[in-house]
């Protein structure tokens, strides 16, 4: 009974802390991925450590909590997403990107990105559960706005019941 009820109020509580189980990222490992990709761009790296250390950092730009930072991670990603890679690397890069539009409150681009990683693997469990997330939040979000929408429908209602009473 004990555990029902945690999982009860635990349930509430991430309902309105919007609690979801995504990483975020600092911003000293963002610096050091930048530092990375400067080295492997101006180095003697091979094109595959190149294009590693720019995944690392578009991962690190997503999950950051700077919305400038999310919104370049988006650009890298659409922009690496262009060219022509194994279906593999495209359903990572198609995962970062429906986090990033996660985080800038995109649902239903983030939920669309996902649906194409699963079509690519459809049992992945990272992108199931960002799928899981997504739709949690539209759900809450909607709540939220018929909670609203009727509470401020009532205080019209009872202010047009208080108004005709005092006209009597």
């Amino acid at each position: 009974m004990d555990s029902k009820m945690a999982n009860f109020f635990d349930s509430i509580g991430s309902f309105f802390s919007g609690g979801d189980k995504i990483p975020w990222c600092d911003r000293d490992v963002i610096l050091e991925c930048e530092k990375e990709v400067r080295s492997a761009t101006e180095g003697d790296s091979s094109e595959d450590q190149k294009k590693e250390s720019i995944m690392r950092l578009s991962w690190a730009l997503v999950h950051s909590r700077q919305a400038e930072d999310i919104q370049r991670g988006i650009a890298m990603l659409e922009a690496s997403l262009a060219s022509s890679s194994p279906p593999l690397q495209d359903r990572e890069k198609l995962y970062l990107l429906a986090v990033g539009y996660y985080r800038t409150g995109d649902y239903s681009r983030s939920r669309q990105l996902v649906e194409r990683c699963l079509e690519v693997q459809p049992d992945w469990r990272q992108a199931l559960a960002l799928k899981k997330t997504i739709e949690d939040k539209i759900a809450k979000d909607g709540v939220i706005g018929i909670g609203i929408t009727a509470t401020a429908v009532g205080l019209i209602a009872g202010g047009i019941a208080a108004a005709l009473a005092r006209k009597k």
